[in-house]
Order: structure tokens, then C-alpha cells, then sequence
């Protein structure tokens, strides 16, 4: 029979759970809302954070002259024209001018509920067919029901949140007001500085109790040197790194945070009188790079935002260029929880989703369209979910050497191959789940879908690992991590994932409808045997690229837009109860 499985009653019981989850999602409620605060990047207005790792994920050190890496760009698209049409009648001597946000109907509707009675709403419209109907041109006042402004000779404003020398606060630095603390410590100033970041950048809408703060941009430097101590080993701080595992490094200082450059969202137009906002972060790891003159042969990254005027969503254009020095680089863009321990995190962090997906019940929305791939050792998600429980099922708490970061990332390079395979058990999952809840045990090699898996690791941690096994990196995370790397299959093309190598790769944009919660409820991860199964909840769902130890500099390019995740209706998760 080969490798059996150490605990084949608690898999049995993990397939019936399994097989329950299917039967729930079959008879659940079809009506599906976003979990996130700008479902479908909608929003005219710009909240968008940036946070730049070591490898370990955390600071170490803080680039010179740049501050914390913790960054933010958050503008209200602000258009007076409103606010002088209420003065004109008399209806908004005392009150705050408004803020672009809602159709204009419904910004006259709540004006006329608060100050009229109905007979005066139906007396006012009346009249204003005669002497008021071209001021209150919806192309004259505010119209964002399609995700920009419609605008006629108004002068627009970006009203900014954070100012720059919020972004340039560094380890030490004392906060503008009061509530944070501040820290010499690198890694506990940035913890710190994202809160108060978020807090500058919080919304507060109707849609939901939660207030909700940013997407997220990811960045984080590959290089590790082994001769210093700055990451722990599977969460333990230890006095010398001592492993066979090799990582890039050009020695002292590799380890090192990049230079960001900011261009602060501004106010453009185009010719069919749409106004929106467009911004942009860029720079470089090489610390001696002088940008002015392009970035020629040194690392780079950009990432740019602006509105689709056709869809009304937010473009976010990256791009990643890896060089000799750093050869492995990082760049996602985040759905991150408001709060909690964000996938690959130990601490408090800030994000978008102010409701929790849970497998099996969640959908995720994207339109992805790659230019450049990033080269062979580019391993592009489709989609990465993250998230963090114990061994033991239990939610994390922040104990760093019992807390165990969970990822699934679908790679849809279609040069990435399957290192599971039935002569290489050890980068395999114990077990495969088939669409109809069958397990299909891994030495069963007439069966098991290796093709469907780049790898499995499983958590350093871990104490009843079956054999064959290889534990993840366990230096790459603040504690251990486990990780199932899965590959285009028709295994997973049954949740609206890619049946073949090269669907949605360079030249094949498309819009992914992903049944992620479904697909997230058959993969294999580890538990002690015996306990209780865990509720699998998200707090993060990212897209982008690790371009993984190039030979030489390689440059991925790509967009996305439409980004939403769908949770049924019912949810009522924030994540208060999960950790």
C-alpha cells in the first residue's frame, strides 16, 4: 500500500466534513454580498496603503531617508460644485460640503429628508422643471454610481488624508496625535505606523458596521543573509543560522528595505468630461540607483492607479524588475482584514475586508491581464489566500512558536512545473480531495492528480507530519508556515479556475469568477490528529508575482481591476471571534 496515512480515521472524518461542506453550499442562500469596502474597485476615491518586507517579514532596518516602509495614499475626489448649488438655496449654511460618493439623486434625496417635509419635495420638484432643471444636470453635479465623476466646468480637488510627513515617519518618530506609540525598534515602529496610517484613511459607510481603511500594496526583498539573526527558525530566535537551504545575499546589508517614491494622487479628465484620480508609487532596492536616468540595469517596481472609464473600476498597473543583487523579489496587491493577523503577519494589521470569507461559501472577482511574465522562475498568482491558525486548530493569538501562517496560491505561469510527482512524494499533499469529496491517497499513482500541484510543504511545527514530508522554509515567516501550491487543472476548473497551462497568461486577459471558498475546502492542511477541524477563515487574498531567484534580471508586467470577494449575505464574521 505504500505510505498510509498515520491517522486514517481523522482523514475519514475530515472527507465527511468535506462532504457536509458541499451539501451546505448546495442549499445555502444564492444572494452574495462584497466583503470588501469598495466592492469591485468602484470607489472614486483612493485609499491604497503599502507595506515593504525583509525576508522574514519584517522591517530589520529602514532604507535611508525613507522612514518607515509603511506608506499611504488616501484622496477624496472633491468637487465644490455641490456645495455652492446648496448655498444658492439655502440649504447648507451649517452643513459639511460633501464629499464624492453617491449618485446625484440621492445626494438631493437626503437633503430633502432631512430639511422637507413630502408635499415640499413633490412642490419643489415641480418647480424645477421650469426654472432650476439645468443646474441640476446630473453632469453638472456629482454622479458616481459608475465609479468616476461626470463633471461640466467644476473644479475639482484631491483632498488628501495622509501628508507626506505622515508617510516619512521613521523608527523614534513621535506621532501627530495621540493613541500611538512610538518605538525605536524598526519592526514594532512599522506595526505602529500602519495603525495610524489606517486610522488617517478609515471609512466609515452605510454598507457596513465596520469601518474599512485600504487595499494594500506588497512588496518584499528575497535576500537572506544566514550570518546575521535577524529571522527566527520556525518562530524561535536563534543565536546562529545553521541550514543547508541556500538563499541569494551579496553580503552585508542585503537584507535591506527599498527606496519608494510617491507621485500623490491628482485630479485628471478626459474628453467625455469624466474626472477621476490617478497616483503612483515606483522605485528600487538598489540603494544607490539614480532613478532620474531610468531604472537601467538596477531592481524596480511601480504601481499606478487610475479609472477604467468604461467599467468604472481602478486599474492598478504593476510592474517588478528583478537585477544581479535582487534576484528575488515580491509584488502583490492585497485584500487584506481591517484588523487581526493578515496572512504572513503576527500583529494587528489594517486592510479592506471588514467581513471574513470562510470556506466553502466565497467567490472572488478579478480581471487580470499580464504583459510580461517575469521569466521561468516567475511564479504569478492567479490568487494567493492566506491565513493563520495553530496546529491544534485553535485561531492565533500571537505566539509566534505555536501560530502557523496557512497559503494557497495558484500559479498560473505555464512554466512552472509539478515538483509533485510519484517519484518526488515529499512535495505532495498526504492526500488529494476529488470534486465529488473521494480522497485519493498520494501513493495511489494511477490516481492522484500530481499535475495539480507544483508542491506541499507542511508546517516546522508540526509534530505528526506523515512521511515523506519536508517542512516549509522556516525562516521566510515570523512562525512556521504551511504552503499548498496548486497548478492549472481540470481538477480545479470545476470552481472557475484554469483547466490548462496558459489560460490567462500573457496575451488571454481575462475576468476570473473563482469559487475560491469551494476549492479552498478540498485542499489538504495540516492538523493534529484527533482535534476538532478548523474553521478555514481568510484574511487575505492577494494577486501578483514572486519572481524566485532569476539568473538574470526579469521584468513582470501586469493589471488588475474588478477585485471583489463575495460572501453570502448572512456572514456577520469580522474576524472579532477568529483570533
Amino acid at each position: 500500500m505504500g505510505f498510509l496515512c498515520s491517522a486514517c480515521s481523522w482523514d475519514i472524518r475530515v472527507a465527511l466534513i468535506w462532504v457536509w461542506s458541499v451539501i451546505y453550499v448546495a442549499n445555502a442562500s444564492e444572494k452574495y454580498i462584497s466583503a470588501v469596502g469598495d466592492p469591485g474597485m468602484k470607489s472614486p476615491n483612493v485609499r491604497i496603503g503599502l507595506e515593504a518586507w525583509n525576508f522574514c517579514n519584517e522591517v530589520g532596518a529602514e532604507a535611508p531617508q525613507m522612514g518607515s516602509p509603511r506608506m499611504a495614499d488616501c484622496a477624496d475626489l472633491y468637487c465644490p460644485l455641490i456645495s455652492a448649488i446648496d448655498l444658492d438655496f439655502g440649504m447648507s449654511m451649517s452643513r459639511p460640503q460633501k464629499q464624492v460618493g453617491s449618485s446625484w439623486m440621492s445626494t438631493w434625496l437626503c437633503i430633502f429628508d432631512l430639511y422637507f417635509s413630502i408635499p415640499d419635495v413633490l412642490l419643489f420638484f415641480s418647480l424645477s422643471l421650469f426654472f432650476f432643471l439645468p443646474p441640476f444636470s446630473p453632469h453638472k453635479l456629482v454622479d458616481s454610481v459608475d465609479g468616476f465623476l461626470h463633471d461640466n466646468g467644476s473644479k475639482c480637488e484631491a483632498h488628501h488624508k495622509v501628508e507626506k510627513s505622515d508617510n516619512h515617519l521613521g523608527a523614534g518618530d513621535v506621532f501627530p496625535v495621540e493613541g500611538f506609540y512610538s518605538h525605536t525598534d524598526p519592526d514594532l515602529f512599522a506595526v505602529e505606523k500602519e495603525l495610524y496610517l489606517g486610522s488617517l484613511c478609515e471609512v466609515h459607510d452605510s454598507n457596513s458596521a465596520e469601518p474599512w481603511q485600504f487595499w494594500m500594496i506588497m512588496l518584499k526583498n528575497g535576500n537572506f543573509d544566514k550570518n546575521t539573526t535577524l529571522c527566527p527558525e520556525n518562530g524561535k530566535k536563534v543565536s546562529k543560522i545553521v541550514t543547508k537551504r541556500t538563499f541569494p545575499c551579496f553580503g552585508e546589508g542585503c537584507m535591506n528595505q527599498p527606496l519608494v517614491y510617491h507621485n500623490y494622487s491628482r485630479v485628471v479628465s478626459s474628453g467625455d468630461e469624466n474626472v477621476s484620480l490617478t497616483g503612483e508609487f515606483y522605485g528600487t532596492y538598489d540603494l544607490d540607483a539614480d532613478l532620474s536616468k531610468g531604472p537601467g540595469k538596477n531592481s524596480y517596481f511601480s504601481v499606478s492607479w487610475m479609472k477604467n472609464m468604461s467599467s468604472g473600476s481602478w486599474i492598478f498597473s504593476q510592474k517588478l524588475t528583478t537585477s544581479a543583487k535582487y534576484p528575488w523579489l515580491m509584488l502583490y496587491l492585497r485584500s487584506d482584514a481591517t484588523k487581526g493577523f493578515n496572512g504572513g503577519y503576527h500583529y494587528n494589521g489594517r486592510g479592506i475586508m471588514n467581513k471574513l470569507p470562510e470556506s466553502p461559501n466565497f467567490t472572488v472577482k478579478l480581471t487580470l491581464d499580464i504583459k510580461r511574465g517575469g521569466g521561468t522562475n516567475s511564479q504569478f498568482y492567479l490568487l494567493d489566500i492566506g491565513s493563520c491558525w495553530k496546529n491544534n486548530g485553535d485561531p492565533c493569538d500571537g505566539d509566534v512558536l505555536t501560530d502557523v501562517t496557512r497559503y494557497s496560491e495558484m500559479i498560473i505561469n505555464p512554466a512552472t512545473t509539478n515538483w509533485c510527482r510519484p517519484n518526488n512524494l515529499i512535495s505532495c499533499p498526504p492526500y488529494h480531495v476529488s470534486a465529488d469529496g473521494e480522497i485519493i491517497y498520494r501513493n495511489d499513482t494511477s490516481r492522484f492528480p500530481y499535475s495539480a500541484y507544483h508542491l506541499y510543504c507542511g508546517p516546522g511545527n508540526a509534530d505528526y507530519l506523515e512521511k515523506p514530508f519536508d517542512i516549509c522554509d522556516p525562516y521566510s515567516n515570523p512562525q512556521s508556515q504551511e504552503l499548498v501550491q496548486i497548478l492549472p487543472h481540470p481538477e480545479w476548473a470545476v470552481h472557475g479556475y484554469p483547466a490548462k497551462k496558459g489560460d490567462g497568461w500573457i496575451g488571454d486577459s481575462r475576468t476570473w469568477e473563482l469559487e475560491v471558498g469551494a476549492l479552498s475546502s478540498r485542499l489538504y492542511f495540516y492538523q493534529d490528529p484527533g482535534t476538532k477541524p478548523v474553521k478555514r477563515v481568510w484574511t487575505s487574498i492577494n494577486v501578483g508575482t514572486e519572481i524566485y531567484v532569476s539568473s538574470k534580471g526579469e521584468t513582470a508586467e501586469w493589471t488588475v481591476s474588478d477585485f471583489d470577494v463575495l460572501v453570502p449575505e448572512d456572514t456577520t464574521d469580522d474576524g472579532e471571534g477568529f483570533f
